[in-house]
């Protein structure tokens, strides 16, 4: 029991810094994305002069939000589930069940970290027609945005999901050996989703 809290402890300090991170850019991601279609709305309909890069600009913001906060609302319990047959069952049972699902999902997000790594690797061949860093406004030249960079939100979100699964199939093996009045709280700070 004790090198389960012994792997534990780090591992739910690591998520809580990198989730509660991954919240506070998620919001800047959103918070930009409004403003971009906002931006987009004012120039299509008030100066009948669309912009070509917003829409793409817009999809990279949402890609990566969602990245960002999916880790969160899983640690959480965010994610839609149907739970009937678990709360119809003996606890036990319950949690052992609980724990297959987990290690399933945990085989799934392997899977999904190597194809999204092949994935990532791919978007170096491309560029996005749209979205180009301004360097002419230094003196530089203006550079395509790489679709990696895209590519890469999804990625990192199945690295954190995958962090979480750790750390939820530790939480979920302590509970099934008694260790379940022991485990600390999943506190993920001021900016921690709603119950």
């Amino acid at each position: 029991m004790a090198l389960l809290f012994g792997l534990l402890w780090p591992l739910q300090l690591i998520n809580r810094l990198i989730l509660r991170i991954g919240r506070g850019l998620a919001v800047v991601a959103l918070a930009v994305m409004v403003i971009v279609i906002l931006l987009q709305i004012f120039m299509r309909y008030a100066l009948n002069n669309a912009l070509p890069w917003p829409e793409e600009a817009a999809r990279f913001l949402m890609l990566w939000m969602t990245g960002l906060i999916a880790p969160s609302a899983y640690r959480r319990g965010g994610f839609v589930a149907i739970d009937m047959f678990e709360r119809a069952i003996a606890p036990r049972a319950a949690a052992l069940l609980v724990l297959l699902l987990s290690l399933i999902a945990l085989m799934v997000l392997v899977v999904g970290i190597q194809i999204g790594y092949r994935h990532v690797n791919s978007g170096w061949l491309f560029a996005s027609s749209s979205l180009k860093l301004p360097l002419g406004l230094i003196g530089g030249t203006t550079v395509k945005i790489k679709l990696a960079w895209m590519y890469m939100s999804l990625w990192v979100g199945i690295l954190l999901l995958t962090l979480v699964n750790i750390e939820l199939l530790l939480r979920s093996i302590i509970g099934l050996l008694g260790g379940a009045g022991r485990l600390p709280a999943l506190d993920d700070g001021p900016l921690a989703l709603a119950d």
